[in-house]
């Protein structure tokens, strides 16, 4: 596997960077991460009416931005045990939209989920990542602990385009678990889940399914799954109706990303 990290030196980009090695080290993959950063300019410091003293200022403060997450990065690789199998680069430019067009070139990127407090020129949506990039996205939230251990991960599906690519997206992953809860909310047209338990059986994975009413809310039934059993993977479509709307009117995406503690593979 070839992996790509967005690293900004946050808690859940560390985190993030974490679980990447952790599959790295299983798989003899290689990891890269990328700094991607707007370059910290709040003003045009090329304006002739620009002081020169005024504009070494800011590319002073912008450079040791940069500086201080490469530092960062740097304390890390030690602990991650990955030698030459990992890399860092830094280049300037929109942020998502860097970050998006980059993970196009590796099978998956894998990302913190997005913190306030994280500084507006290194800040990561991945929301917006997995609707831009076409690739997966994994999402790690702050403190996970990567060398946990566990013994399945969960399946949120709906029958849908989207969670169709999240599955293949993931399947990899999912063969390495050996093990997969199904979780559907309320009645789904067109084809069995009978046949998507076939489905996993060859491809070696055992599978089981949970059903829930379609009284219970989707979010919170698979948040409230997901603290009861700990999967170690939770994968899901994302967006299967318009982003607007979904931040506009909250929606299955934006409410598990919010609440979940445990990482969580989205595609589109």
């Amino acid at each position: 596997m070839n992996l790509l990290v967005a690293f900004n030196g946050s808690e859940a980009s560390a985190a993030a960077l974490r679980y990447a090695a952790a599959l790295a080290r299983d798989r003899k993959a290689h990891v890269t991460a990328l700094l991607a950063h707007s370059g910290h300019d709040v003003i045009d410091r090329s304006s002739r009416w620009i002081p020169k003293e005024a504009r070494a200022l800011l590319a002073e403060a912008n450079g040791s931005i940069v500086k201080g997450i490469e530092d960062a990065f740097e304390a890390l690789r030690p602990e991650l045990g990955l030698g030459e199998a990992l890399t860092f680069r830094e280049i300037t430019g929109r942020v998502d939209t860097t970050l998006s067009e980059a993970a196009r070139y590796y099978d998956a990127i894998i990302v913190g989920r997005h913190m306030d407090e994280d500084d507006e020129h290194v800040t990561v949506h991945p929301d917006r990542i997995a609707l831009l990039s076409g690739r997966p996205v994994i999402v790690v939230p702050e403190g996970h602990d990567a060398g946990a251990r566990h013994n399945h991960a969960a399946l949120a599906w709906d029958g849908s385009r989207s969670a169709a690519r999240a599955l293949s997206d993931s399947l990899r992953l999912l063969e390495a678990q050996g093990k997969v809860s199904v979780l559907t909310v309320g009645k789904r047209s067109g084809w069995p889940v009978a046949d998507l338990m076939t489905h996993l059986a060859r491809h070696d994975v055992e599978a089981v399914h949970e059903e829930f009413p379609e009284t219970h809310p989707v979010a919170e039934t698979i948040l409230a799954y997901c603290r009861r059993n700990d999967p170690s993977l939770l994968v899901m479509g994302a967006y299967e109706h318009s982003k607007f709307r979904e931040d506009f009117l909250g929606g299955v995406t934006a409410n598990v990303l919010r609440d979940i503690r445990i990482p969580v593979l989205l595609s589109h």
